[in-house]
């Protein structure tokens, strides 16, 4: 399993799930990662200590080097 906000591999036996109301389920590494994104209401591909945000950013990256090739 995956963390629902970093994106960091879950052991099997560890992490929290967190099941809403209306049966939608996440599935969280920490409480910090719980807290984020349900108290916070923080998007985990703009906080920096995420690997949700590394890959977000290598995207961006080659991304725009693909505009910069188009353009030329």
């Amino acid at each position: 399993m995956e963390c629902y906000f970093c994106g960091r591999e879950i052991p099997k036996g560890r992490g929290l799930m967190y099941v809403k109301a209306d049966g939608i389920t996440f599935y969280f590494c920490s409480d910090k990662c719980k807290k984020n994104s349900l108290k916070l209401k923080r998007e985990g591909r703009r906080a920096k200590w995420t690997k949700k945000f590394r890959r977000f950013k290598e995207e961006t990256k080659k991304s725009a080097g693909k505009e910069e090739k188009k353009k030329k």
